[in-house]
C-alpha cells in the first residue's frame, strides 16, 4: 500500500501534489530499478516508468551528456555547480557536464509517453527509482500528460539524498 511522508522538505512539489512511497516489491517500481541500471550516469542513475491502466507504456533513464570517462571523472571533481553551491534541480545551464533537466529519466520518459499515445484518455502514474524528489521541469513536463500520482522507492529521502550521510549513492545497485 503507497505511503506518504508529509515531513520530507522537497525542493520542489507543485501545489496540490504529493509524492507517494513503495516498496521495492512493488512491480512497477522494481522494473524502474531496473530501467535505472540503462543508465550512463553511474554516480546517479534513475530510471522512470509510467504507467495507465495497469500497463507501462513509457519508460526511460536520466543520461548525461559526457560520454568520455575521463571528461566524467573530470566533471565528478570539477562540478561547476557543485563548486558554486547550486542546489540540485537548478541551472543546469552552468555546467556542461550536468544533465539538464532533458536528460532526467522522469521528463524522457513522458517524452516517450508522447510520442506512442497522442491523446491521454485515462491518468497515469509515474514510478522514479534512484532519487528523491522531481525538479519543477520534469514536474512541469509530467503534468503534461497529466500524471496523477508519482511514486519514489519507501527511504529516498535518505538513500538517494546526497546530503544524508546515509545516503547509498555510488552503491546503489550493490
Amino acid at each position: 500500500m503507497p505511503s506518504n511522508n508529509k515531513n520530507i522538505k522537497y525542493p520542489y512539489l507543485p501545489e496540490g501534489k504529493d509524492i507517494l512511497y513503495v516498496p521495492i516489491s512493488d512491480k512497477y517500481m522494481a522494473r524502474a530499478k531496473e530501467v535505472a541500471r540503462g543508465s550512463n550516469d553511474q554516480s546517479i542513475p534513475t530510471g522512470a516508468v509510467i504507467v495507465s491502466d495497469g500497463k507501462i507504456i513509457a519508460e526511460a533513464s536520466n543520461k548525461t551528456p559526457l560520454s568520455n570517462p575521463f571528461l566524467k571523472k573530470l566533471h565528478a571533481k570539477y562540478c561547476i555547480r557543485r563548486m558554486f553551491k547550486i542546489p540540485s534541480g537548478q541551472k543546469y545551464w552552468i555546467c556542461p557536464g550536468c544533465a539538464s533537466h532533458e536528460n532526467h529519466g522522469e521528463y524522457r520518459a513522458v517524452v516517450m509517453f508522447q510520442k506512442k499515445i497522442k491523446e491521454v484518455n485515462s491518468p497515469c502514474d509515474l514510478y522514479l527509482w534512484g532519487h528523491w524528489w522531481c525538479c519543477k521541469p520534469c514536474w512541469d513536463k509530467m503534468l503534461e500528460l497529466p500524471v496523477r500520482n508519482v511514486y519514489l522507492l519507501e527511504g529516498s529521502e535518505i538513500l538517494f539524498n546526497s546530503n544524508n550521510p546515509d545516503n547509498l549513492i555510488g552503491k546503489q545497485f550493490k
